[in-house]
């Protein structure tokens, strides 16, 4: 297997295990305050993967930090995804509004203010995330999301962008398919006590 194929393997398991995940979740989680949101979280996920190998394929499948429709749609979707985690769970009304206003701050900072404005509110995004679920489910496996994907994937993207080492590109995908992996098992986790203590 050539290192670029090995890239392709990586970039598309991002894409397919979301989606998939998406797909085995519609119906699947009533009990938490809106349902019918996470399936959309991680297609939204998935898609956000999908633009990512899409602008990949622009630039000969080497990491190059630059603006493009399709980084733009990988930042937005991603952002989406990430917040329709937070709104599933939800009680709170201006949490919710919040997130709405993120999610639309998100998509147009990128080319109003720039990709650095786009991933602080990213940031703000996790930062309301983490507290949602944490607050919801206290399930440590959660923990996985902030570890491997805003963790590990800023590390490895960091290392990509500051050696040039295609290297570090491998892991990126990775991290954040564990992470995703992370919100569907606390879904199940908390959907089976909710079952158990009924």
């Amino acid at each position: 297997m050539t290192f670029r194929e090995l890239l392709l393997l990586v970039h598309l398991q991002a894409v397919l295990i979301p989606i998939l995940i998406g797909i085995k979740s519609i119906n699947r989680f009533k009990h938490i305050r809106f349902p019918l949101l996470p399936p959309f979280a991680f297609i939204s996920l998935g898609l956000a993967s999908m633009f990512e190998m899409f602008d990949h394929t622009t630039t000969d499948w080497i990491y190059i930090d630059h603006s493009s429709i399709y980084n733009w749609l990988f930042y937005s979707f991603l952002s989406i995804g990430l917040s329709l985690f937070n709104i599933s769970v939800a009680k709170n009304k201006s949490i919710i509004a919040s997130n709405i206003l993120l999610i639309i701050a998100a998509v147009f900072s990128y080319w109003f203010l720039g990709k650095s404005t786009t991933l602080l509110i990213q940031v703000l995004i996790s930062i309301l995330l983490i507290s949602q679920w944490w607050r919801r489910f206290k399930d440590w496996v959660f923990f996985l999301y902030p570890i491997t994907g805003v963790i590990f994937t800023t590390f490895f993207g960091i290392l990509l962008s500051s050696s040039g080492e295609q290297i570090w590109h491998v892991f990126i995908g990775p991290s954040g398919t564990i992470s995703v992996l992370a919100f569907y098992s606390v879904l199940k986790r908390s959907r089976k006590k909710e079952i158990i203590s009924a």
